[in-house]
């Protein structure tokens, strides 16, 4: 079945919107703007990506299912949190030591995407509408409790879950609708209003946007299911505002990239906790944003490249197959 290059490349823009976003957070206390572009990038960026997880998600639940799950999730999961971990106590980082499953850095997402695949098995025996207005109510009824928090990826795990839940029970057909004309029209007033709103009013905590803190925590208990169904309608909105100008024509070497997104999401870190331990970034002008942008692209081909995947491919998927490609390529180039 050949590949829809409009997958591939929205998860490459999202990837890059990912590392980026990292790159820039140290500095949104600093620039009024930096900030509007973080707050405005999180307020989809990951929904958008994990509605493109559960749309590819099978669901079948059998012990060959979930056994290649773990290969594929939990053990690269265990592998990162110790290497982590380990380069953490290298690099001088202050809060290096954290339990097996209080997730380091972005790892939560290993262990949630584990769990809704798992979520899905018992939610896809439902109807689509009530299997989706079940997780929705979940995800805010889940917020009054303080101890569902960062440990084991609780929170996010149920607040993020509508997204990946969504995104299985719809067809190609239905996600291609936002190519619609007059919704891409629609989409450009909207996310440049939401950015307008977000730098003249900068209210919005990012902590509802992280999915990982109750409501209590983050100062409105007694109204913070409605505040959460607020942030899930701007999240869906956006969602479909950036995937109305995602292209659907195959870029090249670009839309290959969207295939090696998961590489990029494990390994980013490595360079973006270094960058952030050693003061190595600064924003003092909006052209510092537009330079961080043009290295997180670059790190985004970076992790892409051939090598780094051969290399940490045994950790990844636990397998060599990129190995013998290597050296045939290498054999090739030395015979001719």
């Amino acid at each position: 079945m050949e590949r829809n290059a409009f997958f591939d490349n929205a998860k490459v823009i999202l990837i890059f919107l990912v590392v980026f976003g990292h790159m820039i957070q140290p500095f949104i206390g600093d620039s009024k703007s930096t900030e509007a572009i973080y707050i405005w990038i999180y307020t989809f960026h990951m929904p958008a990506f994990i509605l493109l997880a559960g749309f590819f998600a099978k669901g079948s639940g059998n012990k060959k299912y979930i056994w290649n799950l773990m290969k594929k999730l939990i053990i690269p999961y265990f592998i990162f949190q110790t290497l982590y971990t380990i380069y953490y106590f290298f690099i001088g980082k202050a809060d290096w030591q954290t339990g097996v499953f209080y997730p380091q850095w972005s790892l939560w997402f290993l262990f949630s995407l584990f769990s809704w695949h798992i979520l899905l098995v018992l939610f896809k025996r439902l109807p689509a509408g009530w299997s989706i207005s079940l997780s929705i109510f979940i995800g805010v009824f889940v917020g009054y409790f303080g101890e569902i928090g960062h440990s084991f990826s609780l929170s996010r795990t149920f607040v993020f879950f509508p997204f990946f839940l969504i995104g299985y029970w719809l067809t190609v057909d239905q996600i291609m609708w936002v190519k619609n004309r007059h919704v891409k029209t629609a989409s450009i007033a909207v996310m440049l209003s939401l950015f307008a709103l977000i730098y003249i009013f900068p209210v919005i905590d990012t902590g509802w946007l992280l999915a990982s803190q109750s409501y209590s925590s983050l100062g409105v208990e007694s109204f913070g299911g409605l505040i959460r169904l607020f942030v899930y309608m701007i999240a869906a909105v956006m969602t479909i505002s950036i995937l109305a100008w995602i292209p659907k024509r195959n870029l090249g070497w670009v839309t290959k990239l969207g295939t090696r997104t998961l590489y990029v999401y494990l390994l980013h870190g490595f360079i973006v906790q270094f960058l952030r331990e050693f003061d190595l970034l600064t924003v003092n002008h909006w052209f510092d944003v537009i330079g961080i942008a043009g290295l997180a692209a670059l790190i985004v081909i970076l992790l892409s490249s051939k090598p780094i995947l051969t290399v940490s491919q045994p950790l990844i998927e636990g397998r060599l197959a990129k190995v013998p490609s290597l050296f045939n390529h290498q054999h090739k180039e030395t015979s001719s």
